[in-house]
């Protein structure tokens, strides 16, 4: 069973959000991803799904490009992306489908890891940080902070966090998540969001502290799952 990754689907198969505004690589972006999707991954593997998986407003419209994602082999694991409106509750999400399982707050295992994790937000940065964003940032930091002591309260001591956000400002500072992932002693933080070259190197990748963090938007994948362990 093999573990893997991508962020940022960004599918649209009921509403028009073509997503070539974003350069010519993203023309026919879900042919590429279903392609190499099936390819590579088997209904024994696990993917890890990490947001802003369809442009629909509403799950009536999302539920066409649900079913894509579900049609697809493996076991899925998604969090809640910021276009993700369509997001109604965990426990709602949950009834749709027997093979994709929807998280905020709480946990999933694959092997004998924990995969925790939730949205996250802009961390705190020069540009535009109000009041606002400090209590969605501080709200989304205790959400994943549930999942974690959810898991490490069931036993759990190998822990991989998925989020949609990056877990700093541009700058690559320290934030709230950092020092979390960091007190919980994750192993993997795997993420997305973040869309085009320049906004790449504001992704925090590598190792720090122990924990090692890893970028996988679709775009910067090249729309290739990543694979994360065997």
């Amino acid at each position: 069973m093999s573990l893997y990754a991508i962020g940022d689907l960004h599918f649209s198969t009921s509403v028009d959000k073509p997503m070539n505004v974003f350069g010519e690589k993203w023309n026919n972006h879900m042919d590429k991803i279903v392609s190499n999707w099936k390819e590579n991954v088997t209904e024994e593997d696990t993917v890890l799904v990490l947001g802003d998986t369809s442009w629909a407003i509403n799950l009536e419209q999302a539920k066409s490009d649900l079913d894509i994602v579900n049609k697809l082999p493996g076991r899925k694991i998604l969090v809640k992306g910021n276009h993700d409106y369509w997001w109604t509750t965990v426990t709602g999400l949950n009834k749709l489908y027997d093979n994709m399982s929807f998280l905020q707050t709480n946990f999933y295992t694959y092997e004998d890891y924990a995969i925790c994790g939730g949205r996250g937000w802009i961390c705190p940065n020069k540009f535009k940080f109000d009041k606002n964003d400090e209590k969605i940032y501080k709200r989304e930091e205790n959400r994943i902070r549930l999942s974690l002591k959810e898991a490490t309260k069931k036993g759990y001591s190998k822990i991989i966090v998925i989020t949609h956000y990056p877990p700093t400002n541009d700058e690559l500072e320290d934030s709230l998540f950092t020092k979390l992932y960091e007190e919980y002693n994750v192993e993997k933080v795997i993420y997305g969001h973040l869309h085009g070259n320049d906004s790449f190197k504001m992704g925090l990748r590598g190792t720090r502290n122990k924990v090692e963090y890893i970028l996988a938007s679709c775009d910067y994948i090249d729309f290739n799952l990543v694979k994360i362990q065997d």
